[in-house]
């Protein structure tokens, strides 16, 4: 990990600033911390004393990755995750922002814990964190927590993780106080009762493994209970992780109708489908499960159009012990900050997606909708920025990843496209030597 804080220049490089719907060959300029240009022909003449002139050779430079999901288990679950480990993750696959979720133990449900959670980051990270808070006292979906205390706090939206509230009440009580603090509701939409004991899936795939399926309706049952909430109250909303093609319906009349409405897909569920599971394989058990490629098709022109507003990595490690299971036993959930951006590249070099498109759903959208200052080339702009050779191809060893845990769904996957600098108020972070 290099500390220099000298000016940058990256010279030669692609440029891709989805902020300002830029793709040019040119030079970044970083110095004090901030971009100071990015444009065509800054050259290495015009630049201060000392700058360290890197020549990109016409790779890709473009506004480093903002995770608007990631699990961490700091404070309480250390072992699965720390911020640390997550950071040097998040740094190697060209994330500069991560948002981590309030499922700690103590519950992120109160001021106190979101200054710890922002002081432990500071101390042991290399990339920015910045947390959510639970949106009900211990994730219990019974009492809503202190929004407007919490949001002073420093938390930057409001969630009970991968947990549904239930209660229609709680929720709109929720929605409707947040409003008057301009404060994002995120949340998990799956009624619990309708998965029941599903472990993937339900279709004639989860029919011939033998395992019990969940229905799509589960997922927009509750999307569209939100909705009808979200039109009482005029609330933020902001759907956590859509992954079938009948809750894009629902998301698009909701925009159509002009709520603020926004939503997400993890990038297991724009790359995957559940097929993919194949002789039971307990990484690529996610919540929501894995859908028919269909859906998984649909979410990726969700993306394409901005239906579906961002991608995230929903990062969220599990030891050996939890995953080394019959599959139905095993716990759902999968690492992905060090892979987010390289899976996604298989959607550009398949040519579903344009490489702009991507990038402004993994960087410029959760910044505008989080109110962080990244996901920008501009000028004065902070200097959290990537460099990326998107055609060098290599294969996922799990022992290499960064992360603590090594429940990767891309374990011997073969990729095409790697970070090679990842740069974080001006300095590196990481690099490939």
């Amino acid at each position: 990990m290099l500390l220099d804080r000298r000016p940058i220049l990256l010279a030669n490089a692609h440029i891709v600033d989805p902020s300002r719907d830029l793709d040019i060959t040119g030079d970044v300029l970083i110095a004090d911390g901030v971009i100071r240009e990015a444009k065509k022909g800054i050259g290495a003449a015009g630049v201060p004393e000392g700058t360290d002139v890197i020549d990109c050779r016409g790779r890709l430079v473009a506004p480093g990755l903002i995770d608007m999901r990631a699990f961490i288990g700091e404070p309480g679950g250390g072992y699965r995750e720390t911020f640390a480990s997550a950071s040097q993750a998040a740094a190697a696959g060209g994330v500069t922002t991560i948002v981590c979720q309030p499922a700690t133990s103590p519950t992120i449900d109160n001021p106190a814990t979101v200054d710890f959670v922002l002081r432990r980051a500071r101390d042991t990270a290399i990339v920015h964190v910045h947390p959510m808070a639970a949106l009900t006292k211990g994730l219990e979906g019974k009492e809503m927590t202190e929004i407007g205390l919490l949001k002073a706090a420093g938390a930057v939206a409001f969630t009970d993780g991968e947990k549904s509230v239930t209660n229609a009440q709680v929720m709109r009580r929720a929605l409707t106080y947040a409003r008057d603090f301009d404060a994002l509701i995120v949340h998990h939409t799956e009624d619990p009762d309708l998965i029941g004991d599903g472990v993937m899936n339900e279709g004639e795939f989860a029919a011939r493994l033998g395992l019990l399926g969940i229905p799509c309706a589960a997922e927009t049952v509750m999307l569209e209970r939100d909705i009808r909430l979200v039109a009482l109250t005029d609330g933020r909303y902001h759907a956590a992780s859509v992954t079938c093609g009948e809750s894009l319906d629902v998301l698009s009349r909701a925009k159509n109708a002009g709520l603020k409405v926004t939503a997400s897909a993890s990038i297991n569920h724009v790359t995957l489908n559940e097929n993919d599971i194949g002789p039971y394989r307990t990484f690529l058990k996610v919540a929501p499960p894995l859908r028919a490629e269909e859906d998984r098709r649909a979410l990726v022109q969700a993306v394409a159009t901005g239906l579906v507003d961002v991608i995230m990595s929903d990062h969220n490690p599990q030891d050996v012990e939890t995953k080394r299971l019959p599959f139905a036993e095993a716990a759902a959930g999968a690492i992905g900050l060090e892979t987010m951006l390289i899976a996604g590249l298989r959607l550009v070099h398949n040519g579903e997606i344009a490489l702009t498109t991507l990038l402004r759903a993994m960087s410029t959208r959760p910044a505008e909708l989080l109110g962080l200052p990244g996901g920008t080339l501009k000028a004065g702009a902070p200097a959290d920025l990537i460099v990326v050779d998107t055609d060098v191809p290599w294969v996922v060893d799990p022992t290499e990843l960064k992360s603590k845990s090594k429940n990767t769904p891309f374990d011997e996957a073969r990729m095409q496209g790697r970070v090679l600098r990842t740069i974080v108020a001006g300095r590196t972070v990481y690099e490939v030597v």
